[in-house]
């Protein structure tokens, strides 16, 4: 599963591929603290195990693609 996260004067957004078996509820919910400002930093481990930290007010909105949608090649 793909999540791009955009970030405050950044026109580029993060893009972290998250692991197939990954839970929509508990990365919704993770994400939901973060933008309610109970969690300062929005923390993701991504598909190859590397641990991603974004500081949460920094955070303008975040994209969640469908489950099993890694893309391959280009486009």
């Amino acid at each position: 599963m793909e999540l791009r996260i955009g970030i405050a004067d950044n026109p580029q957004p993060i893009t972290v591929t998250l692991p197939d078996d990954s839970d929509r509820a508990d990365i919704t919910a993770a994400v939901e603290a973060a933008l309610r400002g109970d969690a300062p930093v929005l923390w993701l481990t991504d598909d190859k195990g590397r641990e991603i930290a974004v500081a949460a007010s920094r955070v303008t909105h975040v994209e969640m693609g469908p489950p099993g949608s890694n893309p391959i090649g280009f486009g």
